[in-house]
C-alpha cells in the first residue's frame, strides 16, 4: 500500500508545510535524502503542546506531540520529494524533549512520531532514531522532531 493510501486508512491528511520563523528553510534534499529543520508539534499555526514533560504535559499528550511533529516532518519532505509517494525509506529521526529535571522516559515520547512511520510506511518506516532530554525548546514547545528520509 502507498503511503498516501496509507494515511487515507489512518484519516490522517498532511498539514500544510509552516513558514519557516528564522533563516533556514523547513526541509533540504541532497542526493536521495530529504533532511528536515526541527519540526514542532503545530497544528493550524499554533504549538499544540507546550511545556516541561512531564510536569506541565503528560508522557500521552508528548507523544502525541512527536506525533503531530512528524507529520509536520513527513509534509516538508513531501513538499521537497514531490509527494509523499516519493519518500521510499524513514531513514532517521531525532526527538528532543522539553524534559523536567529527573524525567528519562523519552523514548516513550519518540514512540509516538515512530509508531506513526511504521502505520504510514511499513517496513520502510522503521529507522534509527534518538531521543533526547532538554532543558528548553523554541516556544516552550514539548517536542521537536528531525527527520531523515530517502526519496527516489
Amino acid at each position: 500500500m502507498k503511503p498516501s493510501e496509507c494515511l487515507a486508512k489512518l484519516n490522517l491528511t498532511l498539514p500544510d508545510v509552516a513558514a519557516p520563523v528564522g533563516s533556514y528553510v523547513p526541509a533540504i534534499r541532497s542526493g536521495r535524502h530529504v533532511l528536515t529543520s526541527g519540526q514542532l508539534p503545530f497544528r493550524d499555526g499554533k504549538v499544540v503542546y507546550a511545556g516541561k514533560v512531564p510536569g506541565d504535559v503528560s508522557l500521552e499528550d508528548a507523544a502525541d506531540g512527536a506525533r503531530i511533529a512528524v507529520l509536520n516532518a513527513v509534509a516538508a519532505c513531501a513538499q521537497v520529494a514531490g509527494s509523499v509517494d516519493a519518500i521510499e525509506r524513514v531513514v532517521r529521526v531525532c526527538v528532543f524533549v522539553n524534559s523536567s529535571a529527573g524525567f528519562s522516559a523519552q523514548p516513550a515520547v519518540a514512540n509516538g512520531a515512530s509508531d506513526l512511520l511504521v502505520q504510514v510506511f511499513g517496513d520502510a518506516g522503521r529507522h534509527a532514531r534518538s531521543a533526547v532530554g532538554v532543558a528548553e525548546l523554541p516556544l516552550n514547545a514539548a517536542v521537536e522532531l528531525e527527520l531523515v528520509v530517502e526519496a527516489t
